[in-house]
């Protein structure tokens, strides 16, 4: 069983729409997982049936008890955050703004403050429309920990790929560089980088693959609206043969894309006679 994760260095390269699109060659032989908890959206196009949910706590937040508070102030001269404020009676921690640090628990004198573990999410466990399983989350407004999230994705995704016999996890990674990426890519023997040949699509792809190759990943390349701007893509392509990653594909600007995700469809299902053959080359390139 293999990892393949698709990531883009930066959003709007279509990452997405290219997944889906994999998702729907790929059903027969892949579990998939939704790794952009961030800002999750490739059940929108897949129509999940959960067939489980899994709360998900992860980092702890300061909460004072009002009635062990003698509001002394302590808590609050050592906050860095000012995550805490004093109300009539007591003082009383601001969610949002507490890091969790435990400071404020150390110092108070009367043991009013307790450090609680925070549900920051759900994990789900679905039948998709496409006949594959889809492992995917839903990070709470305001949680940060999204990385620790995308560790439970590709947890439960990889037991899923082992108790159904699959022989590949087929991952839509987060864009950038942060946190959710480099969980999104541990343990991947393939990553999969779209980019665009723009300014930014080339500079934000150049640290994609740094990261990457930290972790000795080998690296394929879709150049999606590769006729946008024929001289960043030839740089582009530059670049590819110089790092010695496979290009897999270049895509033109193509209103389909658009079309697709407002539909709910993968693209190789809006117009399956004009797309399953570029993305079975693709696919089979990445097999």
């Amino acid at each position: 069983m293999k990892e393949i994760v698709v990531i883009s260095g930066k959003g709007g390269t279509g990452k997405t729409s290219i997944t889906a699109a994999l998702a729907y060659l790929a059903a027969s032989e892949a579990v998939m997982a939704d790794c952009d908890v961030d800002a999750a959206d490739l059940h929108l196009i897949l129509k999940p049936e959960n067939l489980s949910s899994e709360d998900f706590y992860s980092g702890v937040k300061a909460e004072i008890d009002p009635d062990k508070c003698r509001s002394c102030g302590v808590c609050q001269k050592v906050c860095r955050f000012n995550a805490i404020v004093q109300k009539p009676d007591t003082y009383e921690v601001i969610n949002l703004d507490c890091e969790g640090c435990g400071y404020c628990q150390e110092v108070c004198p009367f043991q009013a403050i307790s450090l609680v573990e925070q549900k920051v999410g759900y994990c789900y466990i679905a039948d998709s429309r496409l006949g594959c399983k889809l492992v995917h989350a839903e990070l709470g407004i305001g949680a940060d920990n999204s990385g620790k999230l995308v560790a439970k994705v590709k947890k439960d995704a990889n037991r899923v790929a082992r108790e159904t016999g699959k022989s590949y996890i087929l991952v839509d990674g987060s864009p950038g560089i942060g946190c959710p990426v480099i969980s999104s890519l541990s343990g991947a023997a393939y990553a999969v980088l779209v980019t665009e040949p723009s300014l930014s699509g080339l500079e934000d792809l150049k640290r994609v693959w740094e990261l990457s190759a930290k972790f000795n990943i080998p690296c394929g390349c879709v150049i999606n609206k590769a006729d946008i701007n024929p001289h960043v893509a030839a740089l582009t392509r530059g670049f590819l043969a110089e790092k010695g990653i496979d290009l897999l594909c270049e895509i033109p600007y193509d209103e389909d894309f658009p079309q697709a995700i407002t539909a709910g469809f993968c693209l190789t299902e809006l117009d399956r006679a004009k797309w399953e053959p570029r993305f079975t080359q693709i696919w089979e390139k990445i097999r």
